[in-house]
């Protein structure tokens, strides 16, 4: 069986099978969890109701006037983004949310389309009274980002997009594949051998303070509301593939600054589009009238969790220029 590591590209977490369950591993005594509003976050939650089914979960540091949106990527949840938040909560106002369908938020059936993820970011926007903010997205958190400056413009002061899914190109055949490969039951069932190593595989060199990802989506799989978290994932990857951006990036007017680690495992995609991640940043980056690359030596796809220290440097530079 072909590793779904080589189809999954530009994701948070990808899925494989062909690994019996281990009876012995370090997360064999981990406590499960009832809900996945049991995940413990490392900042104080709040809630945001949106509409009639959809309430969104997140976090609020600092108290600056200009504010920073984070949006985390597929399979992922506001937690990705601790190790930013905390640095630059001193400088600006930093808020990050959990997706609907994800970590803390509502897990409602939804379309996963990458339209309906924007038109939330506005929803959720208008909830705490804000005009507009800068959108900081990580893999396919950037391409919703994109999504969200082409759609709705005055809400997006500028980008911030971390390894973003969107710049790599698929042809139809591709896309179709995609589809095919992610399944409900595929993510139900990865086993824990595979989720240490689909988490392992986003990093150049894994923080060990990075464990608790493993830990919680091990953790996860006894919740009541696993399934809808699941069946999210499987709505978000149709999503990304049936809303591609990269023929739109010229339409970004907005200031951006485009982050990309030299060692992504995951874009471009290393089965369908075999390459290097250099290339596919810079196409996507050329495409964009206001622009600015950085490229980070020995960095894998969760550079802003494996380099806090550059991606913050980068940003703080960024957003105090703008």
């Amino acid at each position: 069986m072909i590793y779904r590591y080589f189809l999954l590209s530009c994701l948070f977490i990808v899925q494989y099978n062909g690994f019996a369950q281990s009876k012995i591993h370090p997360y064999k005594n981990l406590t499960p969890l009832e809900e996945m509003r049991d995940l413990e976050y490392p900042f104080t939650v709040h809630y945001a109701t949106i509409d009639s089914v959809t309430e969104i979960a997140y976090v609020d540091e600092g108290t600056s006037d200009t504010i920073i949106l984070f949006i985390h990527g597929l399979g992922s949840y506001l937690p990705a983004w601790q190790r930013n938040i905390s640095e630059l909560s001193k400088h600006f106002r930093c808020i990050a949310i959990d997706l609907p369908g994800y970590g803390k938020s509502s897990k409602h059936p939804h379309s996963g389309m990458m339209t309906y993820f924007a038109q939330v970011l506005t929803q959720f926007m208008d909830q705490l009274n804000i005009e507009a903010a800068i959108l900081a997205g990580h893999s396919m958190g950037g391409q919703i980002s994109i999504v969200t400056a082409l759609y709705h413009p005055k809400r997006v002061k500028a980008l911030i997009l971390a390894a973003p899914a969107g710049f790599e190109v698929f042809n139809e055949g591709q896309k179709e594949w995609f589809r095919e490969v992610m399944t409900l039951q595929s993510v139900k069932s990865t086993p824990v051998e595979a989720i240490q190593n689909n988490i392992a595989y986003n990093f150049y060199n894994m923080p060990k303070d990075a464990d608790f990802m493993v830990r919680d989506r091990i953790a996860m799989r006894s919740a009541k509301d696993f399934e809808a978290y699941c069946y999210a994932i499987v709505r978000s990857v149709n999503g990304m593939v049936d809303e591609p951006v990269f023929d739109y990036l010229p339409d970004v007017k907005q200031k951006t600054l485009v982050l990309y680690g030299l060692r992504d495992n995951l874009i471009p995609n290393r089965y369908l589009n075999p390459g290097f991640t250099k290339d596919i940043a810079i196409q996507g980056t050329e495409q964009m009238p206001n622009a600015k690359l950085v490229l980070l030596e020995k960095t894998g796809h969760f550079l802003q969790f494996e380099q806090p220290e550059k991606f913050n440097e980068e940003v703080t530079e960024f957003v105090k220029g703008l």
